[in-house]
């Protein structure tokens, strides 16, 4: 059994307050939980308006399918939000 673990780093130059910034990160939160049946959570620069940290983590039972279902988070991400990706970090422990 394996933890596949990301980090988002994401520019959101169009959010202007605590309050849109919060329901963006709501609405992407609760897609990759949906979605993906992961764990998804803001983890960092929560007092920032533009930017937006998200850690995501899921278990799975090998690497290959760590690898294949952080590919699909990823492209998510990628496709459900206006905001740019800054950063991605991924990790399997």
């Amino acid at each position: 059994m394996r933890i596949a673990a990301m980090t988002f780093r994401l520019h959101a130059p169009f959010v202007h307050s605590l309050k849109e910034k919060r329901m963006v990160v709501k609405s992407l939160v609760s897609q990759l939980q949906n979605r993906f049946h992961v764990s998804a959570a803001e983890t960092d620069e929560q007092d920032v308006h533009q930017v937006i940290v998200i850690g995501v983590a899921a278990v799975v039972p090998h690497n290959a399918m760590a690898d294949s279902v952080m590919e699909e988070i990823s492209s998510f991400v990628e496709s459900a939000t206006e905001a740019e990706i800054l950063e991605e970090t991924r990790e399997i422990l």
